[in-house]
């Protein structure tokens, strides 16, 4: 059994103010399960929307999509089905949970619906 909190053991603590930014913005459009695993933690809905993985230094978060965003900030982009994608970020700080990544936040939890 895993838990949010072992996720964050080995973080800086800014790693854990951006993923409670995330699930702050996440939580604004409704509910929000937290699903711990191994390697990453689950934000859900009635499916996931979102995973987090936590670094030492930063977190990368990966967005569910219905279309393919162009942004210098994501840093991979993997198409799953005809509707679906897969968008990874690397956040450092607090503040890069902006007015933008928050409207993919909510762009991802709409897709999970």
């Amino acid at each position: 059994m895993h838990t949010v909190a072992q996720h964050f053991e080995r973080s800086d603590p800014n790693v854990h103010a951006i993923y409670d930014k995330i699930v702050r913005a996440a939580r604004d459009c409704g509910p929000v399960g937290e699903d711990p695993k191994k390697t990453s933690i689950h934000l859900t809905r009635r499916t996931a929307f979102a995973g987090v993985a936590t670094r030492k230094k930063a977190l990368i978060l990966t967005l569910k999509a219905p279309t393919d965003i162009k942004s210098r900030r994501i840093m991979k982009h993997e198409q799953a089905s005809a509707n679906r994608w897969y968008l990874e970020v690397r956040l450092e700080h607090p503040r890069d949970v902006d007015a933008t990544l928050i409207g993919w936040i909510k762009q991802a939890y709409e897709v999970a619906e």
